[in-house]
């Protein structure tokens, strides 16, 4: 399954338009990740399990719209958009979504 940000591939026609597809994922922080960032929060620093539960985040979302897409028949999804929003009380989760179209796309 090909996923781009654009809204054409460059060199193939797209033969069918399917429609929007989505997945999201929520993450929660924890207390232990909460605290360790806190920390580099003082001293500076890459919070690395914030990172690490961005990119797992990311990749369910990414990957749950690509099997919707995939369900739909489609080989491709473009227009892809990826938004991440706070939620929760005192914004103590993650929601990453991604969003595109679900396409036909000639010999991929």
């Amino acid at each position: 399954m090909l996923i781009i940000t654009t809204s054409n591939i460059e060199g193939k026609n797209i033969t069918k338009y399917i429609g929007i597809v989505n997945g999201e994922a929520i993450i929660g922080a924890n207390i232990v990740k909460d605290f360790f960032a806190g920390i580099r929060d003082v001293v500076g620093g890459r919070a690395g399990a914030y990172e690490q539960g961005l990119r797992e985040a990311k990749s369910i979302a990414l990957r749950e719209m690509s099997e919707q897409a995939e369900r739909l028949g489609a080989n491709a999804v473009i227009g892809v958009d990826l938004d991440y929003e706070a939620i929760g009380p005192n914004g103590s989760m993650l929601m990453v979504s991604a969003n595109g179209t679900a396409v036909v796309v000639e010999s991929l």
